[in-house]
């Protein structure tokens, strides 16, 4: 009999792997790709976030280069959930290669009862948890051996084509350098974004060959592995084309901050923030606003910055991990680490050095204040 024949299934228990282990040559950095920051944070914790809402059993990363700033990184700062382990990747050989990797941090002894495995990029930072929710959703209604996140765009280069058989039903993903004129016609596109019925996905991953043009294990591979021992696959095809969207160089990453910059901005002002001209407001996910707090265009607010209710930020005001006080004015002012008091008016026209602290009420415009110093009154006191 086939390893890969149908077997009885378990009662569903999920795990999750995020691919991070490429190296992002066309980032023209030292930087890891996933490291690489939008809104104030590595990019492969937006892709972390997608997982919120799973009850997930296991949660692995599979890193490769520059792994050691990703662990470190992870280790210091992921977002809470699962306990997160990391598997590294030796040699890049693709990602059906870096899944395959990621299945040795698991066992049938510990981890038997496993049912089925979320697999995201590391580079897929618009990606939206409830997208992924209904993705696992649908293969466990499909009872399917795989189900992938698919999308429909206008222009699929780069992207591995989705080929479906007369039936209507996904036969293989071929990727771009591989896909013949008509294939390349298709405007269907796979996102790389995946759950499978985990006791087959070995087997299916042992099964792939490097015999295409990048010479590497495609994950992509597996559809056409799995629907050709008669398997059933199936999709979902995403609303929003632009959360599959991958980050590959320095443009698609200034595209994908602006996304999420909107959405950030979004939800601070369903939060009761104001903003008079969201497009040019740029806030750190991390930043904190409290309600009625007002930002005027040319605010940039960075780090562990918070700011309390009533305070008026802007124009032309850059705060990096300084708290404001409640009702306090800043106007045209850069600050870094300063604490500004309730009611004070500052600036425009001043910099405040690390460790400026402004006395509630105090009215303080123009130059440089030094580092340390307290001010109150009017102007500039040391």
């Amino acid at each position: 009999m086939s390893e890969l024949q149908p077997g009885r299934r378990g009662a569903p228990k999920l795990a999750a792997v995020v691919l991070a282990a490429g190296e992002g040559t066309r980032m023209r950095s030292s930087r890891p790709k996933p490291l690489h920051r939008l809104c104030g944070r590595p990019m492969v914790f937006w892709v972390l976030d997608a997982l919120r809402g799973l009850d997930l059993a296991r949660l692995v990363v599979v890193a490769g280069h520059g792994s050691t700033r990703l662990v470190k990184t992870l280790a210091e700062a992921a977002p809470a959930g699962a306990p997160l382990e990391i598997v590294e990747q030796p040699a890049q050989q693709g990602t059906g290669d870096a899944l395959s990797v990621a299945l040795t941090a698991f066992n049938d002894d510990d981890d038997g009862d496993l049912d089925d495995l979320v697999v995201l990029p590391g580079d897929t930072p618009l990606l939206r948890p409830a997208t992924v929710r209904a993705l696992v959703q649908a293969q466990r209604q499909a009872g399917a051996a795989a189900t992938l996140l698919t999308a429909r765009l206008a222009d699929p280069t780069g992207y591995g084509r989705v080929v479906r058989g007369r039936d209507g039903r996904v036969a293989a993903i071929v990727e771009e350098a591989d896909a013949t004129a008509e294939q390349r016609a298709i405007d269907e596109v796979g996102t790389s974004v995946y759950v499978f019925r985990r006791s087959v996905l070995a087997p299916a991953l042992r099964r792939l060959s490097p015999d295409n043009a990048q010479g590497e294990y495609y994950l992509t591979d597996v559809i056409a592995v799995l629907h050709d021992a008669g398997y059933p696959v199936t999709s979902l095809l995403v609303d929003d084309p632009q959360e599959a969207s991958g980050v590959n160089d320095r443009a698609q990453l200034a595209a994908a901050e602006a996304v999420l910059r909107a959405r950030v901005n979004e939800q601070w002002m369903r939060q009761g923030v104001t903003m008079l001209d969201p497009a040019h407001t740029y806030l750190d996910s991390t930043v904190e606003l409290a309600e009625d707090v007002t930002l005027f265009p040319g605010t940039v607010l960075q780090g562990r910055t918070k700011v309390a209710t009533g305070a008026e930020l802007g124009p032309a005001t850059h705060l990096v991990d300084c708290v404001v006080g409640a009702r306090a004015q800043v106007r045209g002012t850069s600050a870094e680490k300063a604490t500004i008091g309730e009611d004070a008016v500052v600036g425009p026209w001043l910099w405040l050095a690390p460790g400026t602290v402004i006395a509630a009420g105090s009215v303080v415009r123009g130059g440089r204040h030094p580092e340390g110093g307290t001010a109150s009154g009017t102007g500039l006191e040391a």
